[in-house]
């Protein structure tokens, strides 16, 4: 996730926020103050390269419930898992295709990219490892019995990607009932994609990325559970007014914040009283605010 958060409205218009929609007495009786979700970004990040196979085994082996995850897509259709819209950063694409450049995942087929190293940018021990397709990324969330925080990366880059990730959602058995009530949230920095995903499945959970003014959550409130903000945008009031709103599916709406990684700032955003932090050291986080 990059921080395109949209700066939060003032202190005053929070706090009258807040008194207009007070926090519903199920969020109380149902949360108990307990400690925030911990999410593992792009899978166990800080411990192997992120959005691969190993860093969704090494969330599992911390045991880190819910792990987050980016989707793109290719050339020829396939939806793969990767954060950037290019390939350099995090594959050898300029040695394997030199003469490709800008190097764009829309410009890959899918049997093209599955040759990349996407692996030993990180560590001579992930020497191999490969740019995951949705399909196999679920697949082994599965097995691992974890929960998915699924990001739709730049949809304006790929028209009709929200259709398309929920049919393989739902080929993989992700939207059933089980799966919808407590292990899927798809979400994007675009307004519009949300309201996508939850207009051809309402029953999926859906979150907003960034920190839309509280003046926006009556319409936002409609399609989206979640908002998600970057940490540094965050203030006690501003989470407070997101809490008090109900989402489309009857309940508060629910705050994840990113991208933490140290344990200072997990307490001070756990303060806060978010629902999740989203983390590239998950075991840090979990350790900081007792998750």
């Amino acid at each position: 996730m990059h921080a395109r958060a949209v700066a939060a409205s003032t202190t005053a218009l929070l706090g009258t926020a807040a008194l207009l929609f007070p926090v519903s007495p199920a969020r109380a009786a149902t949360d108990g103050g307990g400690p925030p979700r911990v999410i593992a970004h792009r899978g166990a990040s800080a411990y192997a390269p992120e959005n691969t196979l190993a860093a969704v085994d090494k969330a599992a082996e911390l045991g880190i419930r819910w792990v987050e995850n980016d989707v793109q897509r290719t050339r020829d259709g396939e939806l793969v898992v990767l954060h950037d819209d290019n390939l350099r950063r995090t594959t050898d694409v300029e040695e394997v295709f030199p003469d490709r450049a800008p190097w764009k995942v829309r410009d890959f087929t899918a049997r093209e990219i599955a040759r990349l190293d996407a692996g030993s940018w990180f560590g001579p021990a992930y020497a191999g490892a490969r740019v995951p397709t949705l399909e196999q990324f679920v697949h082994r969330v599965e097995r691992h019995h974890q929960k998915l925080l699924l990001e739709i990366k730049n949809p304006e880059l790929y028209p009709g990607i929200e259709r398309q990730t929920l049919k393989v959602l739902s080929n993989e058995g992700w939207l059933d009932r089980s799966h919808r009530a407590g292990r899927l949230i798809v979400q994007s920095f675009s307004a519009d994609s949300v309201r996508t995903v939850h207009a051809l499945k309402p029953g999926v959970k859906t979150g907003l990325l960034g920190t839309p003014p509280v003046s926006d959550l009556p319409g936002l409130a409609g399609f989206a559970d979640q908002i998600n903000p970057s940490h540094g945008s965050l203030t006690l009031a501003y989470v407070s007014s997101v809490q008090a709103f109900t989402g489309p599916h009857g309940r508060p709406l629910e705050v994840f914040a990113w991208t933490v990684d140290d344990a200072a700032t997990a307490q001070r955003v756990a303060g806060y009283g978010v629902d999740g932090i989203i983390t590239n050291r998950p075991d840090v986080v979990r350790k900081a605010v007792g998750g």
